[in-house]
């Protein structure tokens, strides 16, 4: 399919077989009528130099090809006059063959018609003036020349407008089949959204004030300072989660999130500082000069730790976390080191470790995981080549 940008090349292309066409036309048509044996004489240089301008005007434009046609038709009879024709005299046939081919692939309605009509018209008549006499021979014979390659020009038209409409079918339905899909994906995703509206954050929603409650009780009672921070913590965690939820139901019903920004590397330290506030022993340790990221890339991050922790409290002993970012002159690496479960591995691959290495892929991270020499603790990392220093 021709767009807007290769038209030009098409046009410039159609332009030289244009050019292509009409010489080739009028050196046949030279040298068909320089080897007959004819006198020269002003009326031969007129036929010669008539071929020549006959021919060369099949380049010219294509809404000049009913008169082109025409013109060639007529020249032929005129020029076999001049000469006195004999029967066997050969003027501009095939550039008659190619004018009349042109007038049947380029016209449309009455020029068309006409110019078929001129066309076979002017064959007759240069019949005649060879010295024919009008009967079914000369009208056959005009209608052969004529007529046959005005058809085949209105028969490539029109196969070629054929295969464009199929062509503009079949991407029609390929539209309205990706549309379709569309559709069903955008129906999936808000039913995915309602159920997640209407379980979770139900669920979550009731942590929240059930934490918010014992935290009131436990102020007023003076309760156990410990006890006091992890029900703080566990408040602003499942606020944060109602919060990450109701961007993820955003997303998924194709609206825009809420909030400015999502959250970075810059507030894992956040994460961290929660966790200890509920008595986990994390580590967090920071090396190298940070250089500017996507914001992209930034949250996938966040989210690679946030599930490096969630792996480390859910499959680890309990014991002591380390984090650490480490920013390279090459890139960028995400490592977590935690004590293993006391049957000694992880519970297998699930989705938080799928979900992490989906999220390294898809920045060109690597994911390494598995135990440390030692084998007592489990080793998670992620790395990240960002092509130069800083």
């Amino acid at each position: 399919m021709i767009n807007a940008q290769s038209l030009p090349r098409a046009r410039t292309s159609l332009k030289r077989q244009s050019y292509l066409v009409a010489g080739v036309c009028v050196a046949a048509d030279v040298a068909s009528f320089l080897v007959q044996d004819l006198p020269i004489s002003v009326a031969w240089i007129a036929a010669l130099l008539g071929i020549v301008l006959a021919d060369a005007a099949l380049a010219s434009r294509t809404e000049w090809s009913g008169a082109v046609a025409v013109a060639a038709a007529v020249f032929n009879a005129g020029a076999a006059l001049l000469l006195g024709g004999p029967q066997s005299l050969r003027l501009n046939e095939a550039g008659i063959l190619v004018a009349s081919y042109r007038a049947g692939a380029w016209l449309r309605g009455w020029h068309a018609v006409v110019s078929l009509l001129g066309v076979v018209g002017g064959l007759v008549l240069a019949h005649l003036t060879r010295g024919y006499a009008l009967d079914w021979y000369v009208l056959v014979a005009a209608a052969k020349v004529g007529l046959i390659s005005w058809l085949v020009g209105r028969y490539t038209t029109s196969r070629r407008a054929y295969l464009d409409e199929m062509r503009r079918q079949a991407e029609q339905e390929e539209r309205e089949a990706k549309d379709a899909v569309d559709a069903a994906i955008a129906e999936d995703r808000a039913a995915i959204a309602r159920d997640l509206h209407d379980v979770i954050t139900h669920h979550v929603s009731a942590i929240s004030v059930h934490a918010g409650a014992a935290r009131l009780r436990l102020t007023r009672t003076a309760g156990d300072e410990s006890a006091l921070r992890s029900v703080r913590s566990v408040e602003d965690s499942s606020r944060t989660a109602l919060h990450d939820l109701r961007q993820m139901l955003d997303l998924l019903l194709g609206q825009r999130p809420t909030a400015d920004r999502d959250p970075g590397l810059a507030d894992i330290a956040t994460m961290v500082e929660r966790l200890r506030e509920t008595g986990l022993e994390v580590r967090l340790d920071v090396s190298g000069t940070p250089r500017p990221l996507s914001p992209q890339l930034d949250a996938a991050l966040f989210r690679i730790v946030q599930e490096m922790l969630t792996n480390a409290l859910r499959h680890g002993d309990g014991g002591p976390i380390s984090v650490t970012v480490s920013h390279t002159t090459e890139g960028l690496d995400v490592e977590t080191v935690n004590p293993l479960s006391p049957n000694g591995e992880l519970r297998g691959e699930g989705r938080g470790l799928a979900g992490i290495r989906a999220r390294a892929e898809e920045f060109g991270g690597v994911l390494a995981q598995g135990p440390r020499p030692d084998g007592k603790n489990w080793r998670t990392a992620v790395s990240f080549h960002l092509g130069g220093p800083a």
